[in-house]
């Protein structure tokens, strides 16, 4: 080793990093932009290579995180915990006419505007706006590094989100007091994309399987206090232009 290398590997050796963990953060979740994990499709601006979103590597069928740009492979997949699950209408303008942020949200159970199915299958409001039926998973992607981030699952993919949430439903396991449904946050679920179509053309959508239970202490309280906070309101989520001009709308 040069004596350049053994002087830096001295000095950051001297750095105590742990015992000042956190200080300089001084933000709150309003300053915080959580991460959409999101299917790429054939129009996607990421993977045009002209368009000045481009990502380097981007192909359709791939994943990608909004907010660091990383993309996944598709066919190999990624590991997530789920922690939370929400369902919204979300009301939009049409493409050309968005702020690049939703009209308005309204939960699941509030008294919903009448609406008129139109050509398209969206279902549109008197003032010419359309609501769109939303479900929101909350996750925890596993890797080096586990990261939290958002999944909005739409249009066809509420099939998806079905039949996970009725997977992690039907979960059950024996305890002192008998059978009992763990929390979402206890098993980790492998998530790939697949071409998906019907008579409005093709597409690539979600697919979900379980892999197993958490099995790292560390892990788990991850995702148990990220889901804790979605729970408390804690963490805003800023729907924005990219998740209203679906790549994937059949």
């Amino acid at each position: 080793m040069s004596e350049v290398a053994k002087k830096k590997t001295n000095a950051l050796a001297a750095v105590n990093f742990e015992a000042d963990a956190g200080q300089g953060l001084n933000m709150t979740q309003e300053d915080l932009a959580l991460p959409f994990l999101k299917v790429l499709g054939q129009l996607s601006p990421e993977c045009n290579k002209r368009d000045a979103k481009h990502v380097e590597g981007a192909e359709p069928g791939m994943i990608i995180n909004t907010v660091t740009n990383e993309i996944y492979d598709g066919v190999k997949g990624i590991d997530v915990v789920p922690v939370h699950y929400k369902r919204q209408y979300i009301e939009w303008q049409d493409r050309g006419e968005s702020q690049g942020a939703p009209v308005k949200i309204y939960e699941a159970g509030d008294d919903l505007p009448s609406t008129t199915r139109d050509k398209f299958n969206k279902d549109r409001l008197a003032n010419g706006n359309y609501l769109e039926n939303t479900a929101s998973h909350f996750v925890v992607i596993l890797g080096n590094s586990p990261t939290t981030a958002l999944i909005s699952m739409k249009a066809t993919q509420l099939k998806v989100s079905r039949k996970w949430n009725s997977m992690m439903m039907g979960l059950k396991m024996q305890g002192k007091n008998g059978m009992f449904t763990p929390p979402t946050y206890s098993h980790i679920y492998k998530l790939k994309t697949v071409q998906q179509s019907n008579d409005k053309g093709t597409w690539f959508g979600w697919d979900v399987s379980r892999v197993g239970p958490i099995e790292d202490a560390g892990i788990y309280k991850i995702a148990k206090d990220f889901g804790a906070n979605v729970s408390k309101g804690e963490v805003k989520v800023k729907h924005g232009e990219q998740e209203s001009k679906s790549d994937s709308p059949y």
